[in-house]
Order: structure tokens, then C-alpha cells, then sequence
């Protein structure tokens, strides 16, 4: 079985649960930073029709803060994911085409999208150097990847325990906590516009162009 249809079984095993399993740490601070996430892509919005992916949509979490007036395409890997994700674009009544597809290989044309959107997302991607250069492709020249992302901290003890640990995540639903994705943004030539550490270096809102 290739790595991407493992972790596909695992995300379709905990859809159903999976916004239960995270609930504490939405009540926290993620459900700020996930709000938060979303005024800064209100705040590059600026003009109407704009198109707007959201690459790793899961089970819909972001789904109630989509803004208006944008046409939005989401996308997973996960069928059951987009299961619950559609459950939640009907609760908020929000207009979304739900899409079963790859971040590895995106069924998009080149320089489609003004805006792109992720969280949480490139601790799963099998290969996350191919799913950011997929994202750099179908991004406007002038367009903008805002992400929210947690990797690997740079503090050498920190670093070394996530490793020791990462295979809890990864052999539970498929994330690994020890992705270096500020080397991996670099490697697929994405360029870094912002970055700001919202838990200590291991969690990030990042602005990316091309």
C-alpha cells in the first residue's frame, strides 16, 4: 500500500471523531488562531470574484469563516473527511465546492487561484516539497499562501523529543510533529513574505508569494 493511501485509511478511520479528539485544543488557542487566520485572509481580500483554495480542508473547521463574495474550492484527500466538511458548509450555509484531490497532484490550471489557505495541513502531506511546489503552481503571480502550520522547533532538546515522539502521531492518523516546513517552503521556492511564532517556534502563521 503506497504512503498516501496509508495515511488516507487513517484520516478516513477518525473523520467521525476526529473534531471530538481536538475539541480542548479548538476551545484553546487554536480556535483564536484559526479566527485570526482568517481576518488576515480578509484583509488581502480586494476586489470581488476572487479565487480562494483551501488545501487540506479536513473536516471543515475553517468552513464557518470562509469570507463572502469569493469563489471557493476546498479540497481533501480524505472522502470522509469531505463528508463532515460538507455536513458543516450546510450548517453555515456557506458556497464551497468540495473536491476529492491530492495537494500532491492538484487538478488545477497554473496561476489560478489569488488566494490559498492551510492549517494544519503539511504535518500529513507525504511528500510536502511536491504539495508546496503544487501550491506555487496554481498561485497568481500576485497571489498569497497565508498558512497555519506547527513543525519541529529549532530548541535541540525540544527538536529531539519530537522526533523520539513522532511516531505516536504519525501511526494514530498520519501527522508527523517533526516536519521542518520552513525548510521545505525554501526547497520548493516559495518565498517567505511573514512569519509570526504564535507557540514558541513549534506553531506559525506564515505568509508565502512566489
Amino acid at each position: 500500500m503506497s504512503k498516501n493511501n496509508k495515511i488516507k485509511k487513517r484520516y478516513d478511520r477518525i473523520a467521525p471523531v476526529y473534531d471530538s479528539l481536538e475539541l480542548l485544543m479548538e476551545k484553546g488557542k487554536m480556535g483564536d488562531w484559526r479566527q485570526n487566520l482568517w481576518q488576515k485572509v480578509e484583509d488581502k481580500i480586494d476586489k470581488a470574484g476572487m479565487r480562494l483554495l483551501e488545501a487540506g480542508v479536513g473536516s471543515g473547521k475553517n468552513i464557518e469563516y470562509y469570507p463572502e463574495d469569493l469563489e471557493i474550492y476546498a479540497i481533501d484527500f480524505s472522502p470522509k473527511m469531505l463528508n463532515q466538511a460538507e455536513k458543516k458548509a450546510k450548517k453555515y450555509n456557506k458556497e464551497v465546492n468540495l473536491l476529492e484531490m491530492d495537494i500532491q497532484n492538484l487538478d488545477f490550471e497554473d496561476d489560478y487561484f489569488d488566494l490559498i489557505v492551510t492549517s494544519c495541513v503539511f504535518c500529513s502531506v507525504p511528500d510536502p516539497v511536491k504539495g508546496l511546489k503544487e501550491l506555487k503552481r496554481v498561485l497568481k503571480k500576485e497571489g498569497r499562501i497565508i498558512m497555519l502550520e506547527h513543525m519541529r522547533s529549532q530548541n535541540e532538546f525540544v527538536g529531539k523529543m519530537m522526533d523520539w515522539f513522532n511516531w505516536v502521531s504519525l501511526y494514530t492518523w498520519g501527522a508527523n510533529i517533526n516536519r521542518k516546513t520552513i525548510e521545505n517552503i525554501e526547497k520548493a521556492g516559495l518565498e517567505l513574505v511573514e512569519i509570526n511564532d504564535l507557540m514558541s517556534d513549534i506553531v506559525k502563521e506564515i505568509e508565502l508569494k512566489k
